[in-house]
């Protein structure tokens, strides 16, 4: 049985560096706004709309809520993820908290309700004890965070986190929590995943069917470097350098798909500011049709292209009637993308992109037989932890 554990990354997400960690700016100051705000159209959608009203779920490491840009609009969730650690503590709430800060720089009058479902541990931190603990808790903390903030009446969740398995990082407890979202009315946005300079690694919750997943680009329009190619890719969002706030009281640039999705999020709160009855079938044509569309049409890069959220906010008025419902599965026929792109098919994607896959499929495939030839030598040898989970159990997890 392989190893599995929650985990959290920032090699994932990569923080550039302090460009300048900023003195702590007085009450209700706001996160600085960069060519982001821009790319995006803020000013304009802004103008229509800022989030009043609308509860956003962070689902994350924790959110520090005393940061002068997120004082009085935090409400602090349970912590899932249970390993004893606290506001305060240097280990707690720094990717929560900036992934906040971006959603409320999008959507300044919503609200945040901070869920703790991963930790802010880097890869190489983790220790054989943490695997064990992994172990013993036996909790799903993306599933209970899911269904906490739908049952508190949350109107958009926000996953900047991601999964990866070489073997699949499905869950049935989260595809079960994600529809009950989706029954519920509350839209469901996750980062498509940092693992396009690796090994472009399928990441959960993004790939689930009805959550939109979120790609990152940078400056010039083009996607990020880091963004995963991948067909589950619905929008893009700008993800590179983007000034988020600290657990320490500051601010510092910040990159990947996990703030591109945080920012996604908070136009998807602008929309429901506007229109408070959309559904998130809505949402998501709505996001798809106002689209900065790429010259070559949708593909697995940026998905429909790069969101334009003064034109997302205005369609928000008068949204397309939402024709979806409830249906059994007939077995063959499966969910698939509003211009009937299967989920499970990629559309062509540029020469160099689809050697770089068929590269990185023949390394992956050298190391898995070299796994299975240590794990058959190794076997009389290896302990496996009391209560190793099995089907259904939580997968690895890391800050997208």
């Amino acid at each position: 049985m392989k190893f599995r554990t929650i985990r959290a990354t920032s090699t994932a997400v990569v923080l550039t560096g302090l460009l300048c960690t900023v003195a702590t700016a007085p009450a209700q100051a706001a996160t600085p706004v960069g060519w982001e705000g821009a790319a995006l159209g803020l000013s304009a959608a802004q103008q229509q709309s800022q989030g009043e009203g609308v509860t956003v779920a962070v689902l994350d490491s924790g959110v520090y809520a005393d940061h002068p840009a997120l004082k009085g609009k935090v409400i602090t969730g349970p912590d899932y993820f249970k390993d004893g650690l606290e506001a305060g503590d240097s280990q707690w709430g720094q990717h929560g908290t900036a992934m906040a800060s971006d959603v409320l720089k999008v959507a300044p009058k919503a609200k945040i309700l901070s869920v703790r479902v991963i930790d802010d541990k880097h890869e190489e931190e983790r220790t054989e004890e943490d695997l064990k603990e992994s172990f013993r808790k036996g909790n799903n903390p993306i599933a209970d965070g899911i269904n906490y903030a739908v049952q508190q009446g949350a109107d958009v969740i926000s996953m900047s986190l991601g999964g990866e398995d070489i073997f699949g990082g499905y869950s049935e407890d989260e595809a079960a929590a994600l529809a009950y979202a989706a029954r519920n009315g509350v839209t469901v946005l996750a980062s498509a995943g940092n693992s396009a300079e690796v090994f472009n690694d399928v990441s959960y919750p993004a790939g689930y069917a009805g959550v939109i997943a979120v790609a990152a680009t940078q400056q010039n329009g083009e996607r990020a470097s880091f963004s995963t190619v991948h067909s589950y890719n619905d929008v893009a969002a700008p993800g590179v350098d983007i000034v988020s706030a600290t657990n320490t009281g500051g601010y510092e640039p910040v990159d990947g798909t996990s703030p591109a999705c945080a920012l996604a999020a908070g136009v998807v709160a602008l929309m429901y500011g506007k229109n408070p009855k959309l559904s998130p079938a809505q949402v998501n044509d709505i996001l798809i049709d106002t689209t900065h569309r790429p010259a070559g049409g949708a593909s697995a890069v940026l998905g429909y292209g790069l969101i334009d959220a003064d034109a997302a906010v205005k369609a928000a008025a008068s949204p397309p009637k939402d024709t979806t419902s409830s249906v059994a599965y007939k077995g063959k026929e499966h969910l698939a993308t509003p211009d009937g792109t299967s989920k499970t098919t990629h559309p062509e994607m540029e020469q160099g992109l689809w050697m770089t896959g068929l590269a990185a499929a023949g390394v992956g495939l050298v190391f898995l037989l070299g796994g299975v030839l240590l794990a058959r030598s190794g076997r009389s040898k290896r302990t496996v932890p009391a209560g190793a989970p099995g089907m259904g159990q939580p997968q690895g997890y890391f800050p997208g």
